[in-house]
């Protein structure tokens, strides 16, 4: 169904795409420095998630729609952009207690699922990743192979691993990082708040860009 030259040729850009620090990155970074390396790595899974979903969106239709609409993509952007700022702002509110929150259990019930719920949403509202999607997937099908719509989730299966393996060392190198500020509550202060700082600005920078039609 699908070749060892298609899976080659769009793994090749998939990396390309991936390790290059964007909103994905920026976001798991921020959670990383804000909360540490196990909610970092639950927001990985969320957004890996997310991921699929659109993939198999994009496999049935729906991708093309927001490519096409400028309605649907600017709708999908400001909601990202919102909850993104959201995040943010809270991560800053809640800086001066981060020394209380490194040396909890990360276990505390509903945690690791409301990260990555976060993770989740703010993957699925990243309006860049479906069109991404939607503009690339089709490029490596082969429509002589039939099966069209599974060769595409074939592809974003691909995708998904790449990002996960990818984001999970960004957030594992963000998180040691934050470990050596912990030592001081001015230290660690400081970090909350450029997690939320990076997360506010990644907040702006994805309602700001997009398509210009």
């Amino acid at each position: 169904m699908v070749s060892m030259d298609q899976m080659l040729a769009f793994s090749a850009m998939a990396f390309a795409i991936i390790i290059i620090p964007g909103p994905s990155v920026l976001f798991v970074v921020g959670r990383a420095l804000a909360h540490g390396r196990r909610t970092a790595l639950a927001g990985v899974v969320g957004g890996v998630l997310a991921a699929l979903v659109l993939t198999v969106a994009v496999a049935v239709g729906v991708g093309s729609i927001v490519e096409r609409s400028a309605l649907v993509f600017t709708a999908l952007k400001i909601v990202g952009a919102v909850y993104i700022v959201y995040l943010g702002v809270q991560a800053i509110r809640r800086r001066r207690s981060l020394q209380e929150a490194i040396g909890a259990d990360d276990r505390t019930q509903g945690g690791d699922l409301r990260a990555l719920g976060q993770g989740f949403l703010v993957g699925l509202t990243n309006p860049k990743t479906t069109v991404f999607f939607a503009a690339v997937l089709p490029q490596f099908v082969v429509r002589e192979h039939g099966h069209v719509a599974l060769q595409m989730i074939v592809f974003g299966l691909v995708f998904a691993v790449i990002a996960l393996l990818s984001d999970s060392v960004w957030g594992l190198v963000a998180g040691t990082a934050r470990e050596w500020f912990a030592r001081s509550p001015r230290r660690l202060a400081a970090i909350g708040g450029t997690g939320g700082l990076m997360m506010i600005g990644l907040g702006v920078t994805v309602a700001a860009t997009g398509r210009k039609d």
